[in-house]
């Protein structure tokens, strides 16, 4: 839910007329910094599709944690490594290598597989992928399956061809004995690519259809997500298919699929909808202590009922139980006086709750409220935005880069700059993307390089970012990174100005001055070649 929006960084107006054809871009453009736009947090409350907990099952198996220790320290006294499972799972690490090791010196299969899983990760022992891989051969060779699946799963993200036809190998010869465990992991890598040159939904399905058929809950949820669309296969949607699998995974107890059942029933597909059997399967999920079902109960009165009473007293039930989305609809609410009386200090008490339980966004908004106040906190804010941008969010990792450029915390640091702008920019943020990008045109921080500044606008602009658009423009129209193209700048200058910048009319202005009859008919013709779907370049 993106309550927030930055103010992007933009460039003076009156520079936006010369530096195409003065040769003196990014030595001085200055830059704009911005801080979150108050306003706009928790005020703009954008009604709610679906609600969708898959993100949040942890069922993938490239998610950074092991499928397989998912049950880890259950049954300890049944295995002879039971008890250093134990340990490991209550994070004495130590102690755990201290027990596990012995017995992984005489063959025992868990222990082994606690081993490489130590090393893989580092915990309580040294960081070694080949020491891992080491130790899963050994699990492979005696037929241990978890030890299978691990291997498989660091031999595919090495990226090499020959690594990912042995875990291939590994992982089909295994579904013979695990059609469950080693067909949703099958089928995750095939949808994914990493078997193949490009993603293979076709094959990738067919293994969790597998899985399904034997009972596996995950890959009947991947198997709805898939036809929910939520998997990069637009062409694939299929509502009625996803029901039927969410239902399958609902019938086994899995109260996620319950709930995501239940509110595509609600305000999903208007064809599939059904408000009974849609109650119903959310009061299920919360009678098994699944409070997620008052998100969506609320954004059914929320969107679809138009109740706003009703829909804050969903969420406030879902807040009370803990459930994190809750906190921060219930606290947006409270921010506006939607549904109940203004409140700000109860919708800063909500979003603290939330900080506490790990939410970024909650995180966020924290800081942008501190920002919005006269006086503001300017450290307390910043930690809030530090822990946001920490947790990964492209966001917040953005506005913290435009934190430290503002001079806010004691003087400007372009390192750190830097540093946040690239990783919200790897992400795909296209705010970010235009910022790194300018501080490469100007040389900020980072050796003047056009080339650089190039490829980050034009990253951006795919995307629809508007200023990163227009300095394509200019770059074009100068020449700097690239062969001057004043009929390609004209273009994305027209671009640029559709998609809301203001600064590109007077650059039009300028360009046609010195625009012939012919270049203007060959820009208008450049225009029309960008708008049919080609990427600008």
């Amino acid at each position: 839910m993106a309550w927030l929006h930055s103010s992007d960084t933009s460039f003076e107006e009156t520079i936006i007329r010369i530096l195409a054809f003065a040769g003196t871009i990014g030595n001085k453009r200055p830059v704009k910094t911005s801080t979150l736009l108050v306003f706009s947090i928790l005020a703009a409350l954008p009604a709610m599709a679906a609600v969708s907990l898959d993100a949040k099952d942890n069922t993938s198996v490239l998610s950074g944690t092991d499928p397989a220790l998912k049950n880890l320290g259950k049954n300890a006294t049944d295995v002879p490594a039971g008890k250093a499972d134990e340990e490991f799972a209550a994070g004495n690490f130590a102690e755990a290598i201290r027990l596990a090791k012995p017995l992984a010196e005489v063959g025992d299969p868990d222990a082994t597989y606690l081993m490489g899983f130590a090393h893989e990760t580092g915990k309580g022992v040294e960081q070694s992928r080949d020491k891992a891989m080491g130790y899963y051969r050994k699990g492979v060779a005696k037929g241990h399956a978890d030890s299978i699946y691990r291997l498989a799963l660091i031999l595919v993200s090495s990226g090499e061809p020959a690594d990912a036809r042995e875990a291939q190998t590994l992982l089909e010869k295994q579904a013979g004995k695990d059609p469950a465990v080693a067909g949703r992991i099958l089928g995750e890598l095939f949808v994914r690519g990493l078997f193949t040159a490009k993603p293979d939904a076709e094959t990738g399905v067919s293994w969790w259809k597998k899985a399904s058929a034997v009972g596996d809950i995950p890959s009947m949820s991947f198997l709805a997500a898939f036809y929910d669309g939520q998997m990069g296969f637009p062409d694939k949607k299929d509502p009625a298919l996803a029901n039927q699998y969410y239902g399958a995974a609902a019938a086994k107890g899995d109260t996620a699929a319950m709930i995501n059942l239940g509110s595509r029933l609600l305000t999903g597909d208007a064809k599939l909808r059904d408000e009974k059997k849609g109650k119903e399967w959310i009061a299920k999920a919360i009678a098994a202590k699944n409070p997620a079902g008052h998100l969506a109960l609320g954004a059914y009165q929320e969107g679809v009922k138009k109740d706003i009473e009703a829909a804050f007293a969903e969420y406030s039930k879902g807040a009370e139980a803990g459930q994190v989305d809750s906190m921060l609809r219930a606290a947006a609410m409270y921010a506006k006086g939607e549904g109940t009386k203004k409140d700000a200090e109860k919708a800063t008490e909500l979003l603290e709750k939330a900080a506490k339980a790990g939410s970024s966004q909650a995180h966020l908004e924290l800081a942008a409220m501190i920002l919005g106040e006269e006086k503001p906190d300017l450290a307390a804010a910043y930690v809030h935005l530090l822990s946001a941008a920490n947790q990964g969010l492209a966001f917040a990792q953005n506005e913290l880069g435009i934190f430290y450029l503002s001079g806010k915390l004691g003087g400007e640091d372009l390192s750190a700059a830097l540093s946040w702008f690239g990783r919200a920019a790897q992400a795909n943020f296209a705010p970010a993307q235009n910022n790194l990008a300018t501080l490469h045109e100007r040389g900020a921080g980072v050796p003047q390089n056009f080339e650089n500044a190039l490829k980050l606008y034009t990253l951006a602009a795919q995307q629809g970012h508007p200023d990163a658009t227009l300095a394509l423009a200019r770059l074009n129209a100068a020449g700097a990174g690239t062969k001057q193209n004043l009929e390609l700048a004209w273009a994305l200058a027209t671009i640029a100005g559709e998609r809301g910048d203001k600064n590109a009319e007077a650059f039009i202005t300028e360009v046609e001055k010195i625009l012939s009859k012919e270049q203007l008919a060959g820009a208008k013709k450049e225009l029309e070649r960008l708008k049919s779907g080609k990427d600008p370049k």
